[in-house]
Protein backbone atom coordinates (compact mmCIF):
# COMPACT_ATOMS: atom_id res chain seq x y z
CA UNK A 1 0.00 0.00 0.00
CA UNK A 2 2.94 2.42 0.51
CA UNK A 3 4.41 2.07 -2.85
CA UNK A 4 0.92 2.48 -4.18
CA UNK A 5 0.62 5.90 -2.20
CA UNK A 6 4.40 6.43 -3.18
CA UNK A 7 2.99 6.18 -7.10
CA UNK A 8 -0.32 8.60 -7.12
CA UNK A 9 2.20 11.06 -5.30
CA UNK A 10 3.83 10.92 -8.63
CA UNK A 11 0.99 11.14 -10.55
CA UNK A 12 2.08 11.25 -14.68
CA UNK A 13 2.24 14.50 -15.87
CA UNK A 14 1.66 14.37 -19.58
CA UNK A 15 0.36 18.22 -19.01
CA UNK A 16 1.05 20.64 -20.46
CA UNK A 17 2.49 19.50 -23.83
CA UNK A 18 5.90 19.22 -24.97
CA UNK A 19 5.40 22.44 -26.85
CA UNK A 20 4.07 24.67 -24.35
CA UNK A 21 7.31 23.62 -21.48
CA UNK A 22 9.87 23.05 -24.22
CA UNK A 23 12.26 26.49 -22.81
CA UNK A 24 11.54 25.03 -19.21
CA UNK A 25 12.81 21.69 -19.95
CA UNK A 26 15.31 21.97 -22.48
CA UNK A 27 16.64 25.42 -21.47
CA UNK A 28 15.19 27.06 -24.89
CA UNK A 29 13.09 27.68 -27.24
CA UNK A 30 15.00 25.18 -29.78
CA UNK A 31 13.90 25.24 -33.69
CA UNK A 32 12.49 27.54 -35.66
CA UNK A 33 8.71 28.74 -37.14
CA UNK A 34 9.95 30.17 -40.11
CA UNK A 35 12.64 30.56 -42.06
CA UNK A 36 12.60 34.64 -41.43
CA UNK A 37 12.48 35.70 -37.70
CA UNK A 38 15.73 36.82 -36.47
CA UNK A 39 18.40 34.27 -36.64
CA UNK A 40 19.86 33.56 -32.85
CA UNK A 41 21.96 30.45 -33.53
CA UNK A 42 23.22 28.36 -36.51
CA UNK A 43 25.00 25.66 -37.06
CA UNK A 44 28.02 25.10 -38.91
CA UNK A 45 30.97 22.67 -40.16
CA UNK A 46 34.41 23.97 -41.35
CA UNK A 47 35.68 22.04 -44.77
CA UNK A 48 38.56 20.15 -42.88
CA UNK A 49 41.27 17.92 -44.76
CA UNK A 50 38.24 15.93 -46.73
CA UNK A 51 38.61 18.19 -49.47
CA UNK A 52 42.73 17.11 -50.06
CA UNK A 53 41.34 14.24 -51.65
CA UNK A 54 40.25 16.49 -54.88
CA UNK A 55 42.50 15.52 -57.52
CA UNK A 56 43.42 17.63 -60.61
CA UNK A 57 43.56 14.69 -63.14
CA UNK A 58 39.81 13.54 -62.02
CA UNK A 59 38.34 15.55 -64.57
CA UNK A 60 35.68 14.03 -66.10
CA UNK A 61 34.32 16.18 -69.69
CA UNK A 62 30.86 15.06 -69.95
CA UNK A 63 30.39 15.80 -66.21
CA UNK A 64 32.55 19.32 -66.63
CA UNK A 65 33.92 18.71 -63.00
CA UNK A 66 36.83 16.70 -61.13
CA UNK A 67 34.96 13.35 -60.20
CA UNK A 68 35.95 11.06 -57.98
CA UNK A 69 35.87 7.33 -60.56
CA UNK A 70 34.83 5.72 -56.92
CA UNK A 71 31.80 7.89 -56.35
CA UNK A 72 33.52 9.67 -53.52
CA UNK A 73 33.53 13.15 -54.13
CA UNK A 74 33.30 15.81 -57.37
CA UNK A 75 34.02 19.50 -57.57
CA UNK A 76 33.09 21.68 -60.29
CA UNK A 77 36.29 22.92 -61.72
CA UNK A 78 39.66 22.28 -63.41
CA UNK A 79 41.31 23.32 -60.35
CA UNK A 80 41.51 21.20 -57.41
CA UNK A 81 40.23 23.32 -54.13
CA UNK A 82 42.81 25.81 -52.98
CA UNK A 83 42.93 25.39 -49.35
CA UNK A 84 43.85 28.66 -48.29
CA UNK A 85 40.58 30.35 -50.23
CA UNK A 86 38.89 27.59 -48.54
CA UNK A 87 39.58 28.39 -45.13
CA UNK A 88 39.29 32.04 -45.91
CA UNK A 89 35.93 31.98 -47.23
CA UNK A 90 34.47 29.46 -44.71
CA UNK A 91 35.60 31.45 -41.72
CA UNK A 92 34.34 34.67 -43.51
CA UNK A 93 30.77 32.94 -43.05
CA UNK A 94 31.12 32.13 -39.65
CA UNK A 95 32.71 35.90 -39.07
CA UNK A 96 30.17 37.52 -40.65
CA UNK A 97 27.29 35.59 -38.87
CA UNK A 98 28.95 36.33 -35.57
CA UNK A 99 29.06 40.16 -36.79
CA UNK A 100 25.20 39.96 -36.88
CA UNK A 101 25.14 38.49 -33.38
CA UNK A 102 24.51 34.93 -34.40
CA UNK A 103 25.45 32.67 -32.23
CA UNK A 104 27.51 29.96 -34.20
CA UNK A 105 27.11 26.24 -33.10
CA UNK A 106 30.69 24.47 -34.83
CA UNK A 107 30.58 21.15 -35.63
CA UNK A 108 33.60 19.26 -35.94
CA UNK A 109 34.95 18.02 -39.27
CA UNK A 110 34.19 14.67 -40.28
CA UNK A 111 36.61 11.69 -41.53
CA UNK A 112 38.41 12.16 -45.13
CA UNK A 113 35.69 10.70 -46.83
CA UNK A 114 32.98 13.00 -45.89
CA UNK A 115 33.46 15.98 -48.35
CA UNK A 116 30.07 17.29 -48.47
CA UNK A 117 29.86 17.36 -44.71
CA UNK A 118 29.74 21.16 -44.15
CA UNK A 119 26.71 21.40 -46.23
CA UNK A 120 25.35 21.19 -42.74
CA UNK A 121 21.45 21.66 -44.12
CA UNK A 122 21.14 18.52 -45.21
CA UNK A 123 21.63 16.04 -42.58
CA UNK A 124 18.59 17.51 -41.10
CA UNK A 125 15.33 19.98 -40.43
CA UNK A 126 14.67 22.08 -37.72
CA UNK A 127 10.77 22.88 -36.43
CA UNK A 128 9.53 24.19 -33.27
CA UNK A 129 10.64 22.36 -30.83
CA UNK A 130 13.69 20.57 -32.15
CA UNK A 131 15.37 18.38 -35.31
CA UNK A 132 14.24 15.99 -37.43
CA UNK A 133 16.68 13.83 -38.58
CA UNK A 134 16.93 12.83 -42.27
CA UNK A 135 18.29 10.42 -44.47
CA UNK A 136 20.77 11.17 -47.05
CA UNK A 137 19.81 10.10 -50.20
CA UNK A 138 23.56 9.55 -52.29
CA UNK A 139 25.92 6.70 -50.72
CA UNK A 140 29.02 9.77 -50.50
CA UNK A 141 27.01 11.43 -48.12
CA UNK A 142 25.41 8.45 -45.88
CA UNK A 143 26.79 8.67 -42.50
CA UNK A 144 26.28 12.28 -41.79
CA UNK A 145 23.43 11.63 -39.56
CA UNK A 146 24.49 9.73 -36.78
CA UNK A 147 27.61 12.57 -36.58
CA UNK A 148 24.70 15.61 -36.54
CA UNK A 149 22.36 13.83 -34.43
CA UNK A 150 25.27 13.81 -31.85
CA UNK A 151 26.46 17.31 -32.54
CA UNK A 152 22.97 19.03 -31.97
CA UNK A 153 21.87 16.53 -29.07
CA UNK A 154 25.13 17.99 -27.15
CA UNK A 155 24.26 21.02 -28.11
CA UNK A 156 21.12 20.24 -25.94
CA UNK A 157 18.21 20.20 -28.70
CA UNK A 158 15.54 17.83 -28.70
CA UNK A 159 15.51 15.28 -31.59
CA UNK A 160 11.81 15.00 -32.44
CA UNK A 161 12.44 11.94 -34.94
CA UNK A 162 14.33 10.00 -37.44
CA UNK A 163 13.73 9.08 -41.30
CA UNK A 164 13.59 4.89 -41.46
CA UNK A 165 12.81 2.35 -43.95
CA UNK A 166 13.78 3.80 -47.80
CA UNK A 167 12.97 7.27 -47.31
CA UNK A 168 15.30 9.71 -48.49
CA UNK A 169 14.94 12.94 -47.60
CA UNK A 170 17.29 16.44 -47.61
CA UNK A 171 16.86 19.40 -45.51
CA UNK A 172 18.17 21.83 -48.35
CA UNK A 173 14.62 20.73 -50.13
CA UNK A 174 12.72 21.87 -47.26
CA UNK A 175 11.39 24.99 -46.34
CA UNK A 176 8.89 26.53 -43.74
CA UNK A 177 6.70 28.85 -45.37
CA UNK A 178 5.23 30.63 -42.56
CA UNK A 179 4.34 29.20 -38.84
CA UNK A 180 2.41 25.99 -39.17
CA UNK A 181 3.29 25.35 -43.24
CA UNK A 182 6.19 23.97 -44.85
CA UNK A 183 7.04 22.78 -48.30
CA UNK A 184 9.13 19.94 -49.21
CA UNK A 185 10.63 19.24 -52.99
CA UNK A 186 10.50 16.16 -54.04
CA UNK A 187 13.40 14.83 -56.56
CA UNK A 188 16.23 12.49 -57.42
CA UNK A 189 17.36 12.92 -53.19
CA UNK A 190 13.56 13.15 -51.96
CA UNK A 191 11.35 10.67 -52.04
CA UNK A 192 8.04 10.09 -51.62
CA UNK A 193 8.65 8.13 -48.65
CA UNK A 194 10.74 10.68 -46.72
CA UNK A 195 7.78 12.98 -47.76
CA UNK A 196 5.05 11.12 -46.16
CA UNK A 197 7.37 10.36 -42.78
CA UNK A 198 8.06 13.94 -42.60
CA UNK A 199 4.06 14.70 -43.29
CA UNK A 200 3.62 12.68 -40.33
CA UNK A 201 5.79 14.21 -37.77
CA UNK A 202 4.70 17.50 -39.04
CA UNK A 203 1.27 16.42 -38.27
CA UNK A 204 1.92 15.47 -34.36
CA UNK A 205 2.95 19.21 -34.28
CA UNK A 206 -0.47 20.77 -36.49
CA UNK A 207 1.83 21.72 -39.13
CA UNK A 208 0.59 21.08 -42.98
CA UNK A 209 3.30 20.26 -45.77
CA UNK A 210 2.69 20.91 -49.23
CA UNK A 211 4.77 18.46 -51.52
CA UNK A 212 6.60 19.98 -54.27
CA UNK A 213 7.49 17.66 -57.15
CA UNK A 214 10.83 19.21 -58.40
CA UNK A 215 11.56 19.20 -62.40
CA UNK A 216 14.32 17.01 -64.04
CA UNK A 217 17.49 16.55 -61.81
CA UNK A 218 16.99 19.16 -59.58
CA UNK A 219 17.98 18.40 -56.06
CA UNK A 220 16.63 20.49 -53.90
CA UNK A 221 14.36 23.56 -53.28
CA UNK A 222 16.58 25.91 -52.14
CA UNK A 223 18.17 26.41 -55.59
CA UNK A 224 14.69 27.98 -56.65
CA UNK A 225 12.56 28.97 -53.70
CA UNK A 226 13.95 31.68 -50.89
CA UNK A 227 12.01 33.25 -48.06
CA UNK A 228 12.80 37.10 -47.50
CA UNK A 229 9.75 37.41 -45.10
CA UNK A 230 6.54 36.23 -44.49
CA UNK A 231 5.08 38.19 -47.19
CA UNK A 232 8.22 38.17 -49.32
CA UNK A 233 10.14 35.15 -51.07
CA UNK A 234 12.79 35.35 -53.90
CA UNK A 235 12.02 32.67 -56.48
CA UNK A 236 13.21 30.71 -60.07
CA UNK A 237 9.82 30.06 -61.49
CA UNK A 238 10.91 27.78 -64.66
CA UNK A 239 12.07 25.22 -61.76
CA UNK A 240 9.04 25.41 -59.47
CA UNK A 241 5.69 23.90 -60.28
CA UNK A 242 2.75 26.14 -61.34
CA UNK A 243 0.54 25.03 -58.69
CA UNK A 244 2.59 25.95 -56.01
CA UNK A 245 3.47 29.17 -57.45
CA UNK A 246 -0.20 29.60 -57.36
CA UNK A 247 -0.69 28.62 -53.46
CA UNK A 248 2.18 31.27 -52.64
CA UNK A 249 0.24 34.27 -54.12
CA UNK A 250 -2.73 32.48 -52.34
CA UNK A 251 -1.22 32.43 -49.10
CA UNK A 252 -0.04 36.30 -49.68
CA UNK A 253 3.50 35.44 -50.71
CA UNK A 254 5.00 38.20 -53.13
CA UNK A 255 7.85 37.13 -55.21
CA UNK A 256 11.26 38.61 -56.96
CA UNK A 257 12.12 36.88 -59.84
CA UNK A 258 15.57 36.00 -59.44
CA UNK A 259 18.03 36.72 -62.43
CA UNK A 260 18.39 33.61 -64.45
CA UNK A 261 21.78 33.73 -64.63
CA UNK A 262 23.08 33.56 -61.04
CA UNK A 263 22.71 30.29 -60.19
CA UNK A 264 23.61 30.28 -56.44
CA UNK A 265 21.52 33.92 -56.36
CA UNK A 266 18.79 32.05 -54.45
CA UNK A 267 20.95 29.61 -51.86
CA UNK A 268 20.80 32.40 -49.24
CA UNK A 269 20.46 32.86 -45.54
CA UNK A 270 17.63 34.93 -43.62
CA UNK A 271 19.49 37.02 -41.13
CA UNK A 272 15.60 38.53 -40.30
CA UNK A 273 12.59 39.71 -41.53
CA UNK A 274 13.98 41.16 -45.37
CA UNK A 275 17.81 40.83 -44.00
CA UNK A 276 19.51 38.34 -45.93
CA UNK A 277 23.03 37.08 -45.89
CA UNK A 278 24.27 35.50 -49.36
CA UNK A 279 27.50 35.07 -51.52
CA UNK A 280 29.10 37.45 -53.61
CA UNK A 281 28.27 36.68 -57.70
CA UNK A 282 24.40 37.53 -58.05
CA UNK A 283 24.45 41.45 -58.36
CA UNK A 284 21.33 41.51 -60.09
CA UNK A 285 19.36 39.14 -57.67
CA UNK A 286 20.86 41.19 -54.97
CA UNK A 287 19.99 43.96 -56.49
CA UNK A 288 16.21 43.40 -57.21
CA UNK A 289 16.09 42.30 -53.59
CA UNK A 290 17.56 45.31 -52.32
CA UNK A 291 15.12 47.84 -54.58
CA UNK A 292 11.93 45.72 -52.65
CA UNK A 293 13.52 47.00 -49.30
CA UNK A 294 15.83 43.65 -48.15
CA UNK A 295 19.17 44.68 -46.56
CA UNK A 296 21.22 42.07 -48.53
CA UNK A 297 24.87 41.13 -47.31
CA UNK A 298 27.70 39.04 -49.30
CA UNK A 299 30.76 37.46 -48.48
CA UNK A 300 33.02 35.62 -50.82
CA UNK A 301 32.14 31.52 -51.34
CA UNK A 302 32.86 30.83 -54.84
CA UNK A 303 35.59 28.70 -53.70
CA UNK A 304 32.77 26.22 -51.72
CA UNK A 305 30.42 27.11 -54.37
CA UNK A 306 32.60 24.19 -56.41
CA UNK A 307 31.75 21.60 -54.05
CA UNK A 308 28.65 21.65 -54.70
CA UNK A 309 26.45 23.83 -52.13
CA UNK A 310 26.37 27.60 -51.05
CA UNK A 311 25.75 29.72 -48.00
CA UNK A 312 22.44 28.24 -47.23
CA UNK A 313 23.61 24.64 -47.85
CA UNK A 314 26.25 25.42 -45.23
CA UNK A 315 24.35 26.77 -42.73
CA UNK A 316 21.04 25.52 -40.58
CA UNK A 317 19.01 27.22 -37.87
CA UNK A 318 18.96 25.53 -34.29
CA UNK A 319 17.05 29.05 -33.16
CA UNK A 320 15.11 31.47 -34.53
CA UNK A 321 12.91 33.79 -33.24
CA UNK A 322 9.06 33.64 -35.08
CA UNK A 323 9.02 36.30 -37.23
CA UNK A 324 5.21 36.45 -36.69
Amino acid sequence: MTAELHQTKMATAAEPPFHEESEAVWGRAWGAHDEVGTLRTVLVRPPGPALDRIRADAWDEESQALVDPDGGWYWTDRRPPDPARVTAQHDGLIAALEDEGVEVVRAAPMGDTFTKAMYVRDPLVTVPGGAIIARMAVRMRRGEEADITRVVAGAGMPILSTLTGTATLEGGSFTKLRDGVAALGTSIRCNDAGAEQLREVLARIGWELIVVPLPGYTIHIDLHLAMLDLDLALVDAPGLPYGFLMRLKAMGIDVIHADPSEAWGLNLLALGPRRVLMAEGSPRSAALMRDAGVDVRTVPYDELQRNGGGVHCSTMELVRDPAA
